[in-house]
């Protein structure tokens, strides 16, 4: 398995210390009871599913305690079982508890969007169809959100607006149509840039591929429709060369219910996107467990 990267940047370790602030605010009133005092702790899995977020508890617990010892048991995106071991602390007992209930949020959240992600990924094994997410993401969590469906085995689809040109209804409607809307994103943005038409019908579909487009959001599309019209595109894309691209078509459905992924894998096209794993999955249950320090 590879695991996935996140790099631990400036920002986000800012991030990460204003999160433990609102916790721990003016100070933990209990920490006097701790003073001069050494902790040993573990994380448990209370629950089976998909590990996310071990780096960034360790971060914020040296955050803490700068001299702590962690050790992670279990990697980011790997499945756990109930009452599986995922980590090692040995610190500064304040600071153990103090980082405790961040720590644990930040990954519960993470490890329930990875386990959703998993299994809708599963369902779509042997398919060649890959999983994307979307920009529906809690505010300030974007990345690690996003982070989280990568551990479960999906892809990330554009991270912000500036990350790759999606015209929708509302800049088709506004802008003239699909041709001009399009003309006028390959005249400003970078080169790198790719260019994502959202169509509602075969009619805009295929505009959408006439005008150049690098890919084509298909949304609300039955399986049925998609079987047919996929390879109208893949032929419309060939004649005409996807005009000013970055490389061949891709074709993305939305809109999919997730007891019908199967369906959509064997239609031909190269992405699903949805917010499910995001917007409605559970968090993992986690737990810290303290252990006596032996004299």
């Amino acid at each position: 398995m590879t695991i996935p990267h996140l790099p631990i940047t400036p920002d986000l370790e800012s991030r990460l210390r204003a999160w433990l602030a609102e916790d721990i605010g003016r100070g933990d009133l209990t920490a006097p009871a701790l003073e001069g005092c050494r902790g040993q702790a573990h994380w448990i899995a209370k629950a089976e599913g998909v590990f996310c977020g071990g780096p960034l508890a360790l971060v914020l617990f040296r955050l803490l305690d700068p001299q702590l010892e962690g050790r992670l048991l279990v990697a980011d995106g790997s499945p756990v079982a109930m009452g599986q071991r995922l980590m090692e602390l040995n610190g500064d007992a304040a600071a153990l508890v103090a980082g405790e209930r961040t720590a644990l949020n930040l990954a519960m959240r993470l490890s329930g969007i990875a386990t959703a992600t998993a299994a809708l990924v599963a369902e779509l094994a042997g398919t060649g169809v890959r999983l994307a997410d979307t920009r529906k993401t809690t505010p300030g969590l974007r990345l690690l959100e996003k982070y989280a469906v990568r551990c479960g085995g999906g892809v990330n689809h554009r991270l912000g607006l500036d990350d790759a040109a999606m015209l929708k209804e509302n800049h088709l409607a506004w802008s003239g149509g699909i041709g001009p809307a399009v003309l006028a994103v390959r005249a400003t943005a970078p080169w790198p840039a790719r260019v994502i038409v959202e169509a509602e019908t075969e009619a805009e579909a295929k505009a959408a591929v006439r005008a150049g487009a690098d890919a084509v959001l298909l949304d609300e599309f039955s399986p049925e429709a998609l079987r047919a019209l996929v390879p109208r595109l893949r032929a419309l894309a060939a004649e005409r060369g996807v005009a000013g691209g970055s490389g061949a078509l891709v074709l993305e459905a939305s809109g999919v219910r997730p007891e019908q992924l199967r369906a959509y894998g064997a239609t031909g096209i190269d992405l699903i996107s949805t917010s499910a794993p995001v917007t409605r999955s559970p968090w993992l249950d986690l737990s810290m467990r303290f252990e006596p320090v032996l004299a």
